[in-house]
């Protein structure tokens, strides 16, 4: 009876050990080579839909050592590349409320642009944007409060000549300058996009990677898999 109780506990640890080893990896693996992720919401249509599956390239701008559910982060890695104007990247949010969350947008500009929105054209650097991925539904009335929270994040970067009548909303505003160390991103789905425009500079830190292929998509209504775009890569 004893023999037995010793054969098990070592069958117990020998399983431990594997495990421990395998989650170790899998760690590892989603810090700085690859991550899986999913799209929550219509903000990236009908570039990315909802339900659509990817995997992530974090190796492209770096990575670091991220313990899942702890928001622990160390042990950074540099990257080969840095992210390009137009192109799509995750990133972790900057607002306190939701530090951990990994949000999907489009890169509109980067450190030293200029940009500018007039009745929802996108201007870079004086020159106006061919932006064939942008989807306009129809949006829904500016929140005030909203409004003088933009102003207020938009003001110091204004270079415009009238500041006291500058008064930004979320389709008309700028031109304003980006800050070194900082880009600005916005969802192709742009009346349904909570992006730079609703909370500022996104800083080069937060981005974590790129998305790579397209592996699985599911609609719901009707449950479907969506195979005419599995093994896709975003643009």
């Amino acid at each position: 009876m004893l023999e037995r109780l010793r054969a098990f506990n070592r069958w117990t640890k020998g399983w431990a050990a594997s495990v421990a080893v395998a989650v170790g990896i899998w760690i590892v693996l989603r810090s700085y080579l690859i991550e899986a992720f999913r799209i929550p919401s219509a903000s990236m249509e009908n570039t990315l839909l909802v339900g659509d599956f990817l995997f992530v390239n974090k190796a492209i701008y770096g990575g670091e050592l991220e313990i899942p559910l702890t928001g622990f982060r160390c042990c950074h890695v540099p990257g080969y590349a840095e992210p390009q104007r137009d192109g799509i990247v995750v990133f972790r949010s900057v607002e306190d409320s939701t530090p951990n969350l990994n949000i999907v947008k489009r890169v509109i500009g980067g450190p030293t642009d200029t940009l500018q929105m007039a009745h929802d054209t996108v201007y870079r650097n004086g020159k106006r944007l061919d932006e064939p991925y942008a989807l306009h539904l129809g949006s829904h009335p500016d929140d005030p409060l909203q409004l003088r929270k933009i102003r207020a994040l938009q003001l110091p970067y204004y270079v415009g000549r009238d500041t006291a009548h500058y008064h930004p909303t979320t389709h008309d505003w700028g031109p304003i300058a980006i800050p070194v160390g900082h880009f600005w991103v916005m969802g192709d789905n742009r009346d349904e996009s909570y992006d730079s425009r609703f909370w500022g500079f996104l800083p080069r830190s937060h981005i974590v990677g790129q998305p790579l292929i397209i592996y699985l998509s599911v609609a719901t209504e009707p449950l479907r898999i969506r195979w005419n775009r599995m093994f896709r890569r975003p643009r």
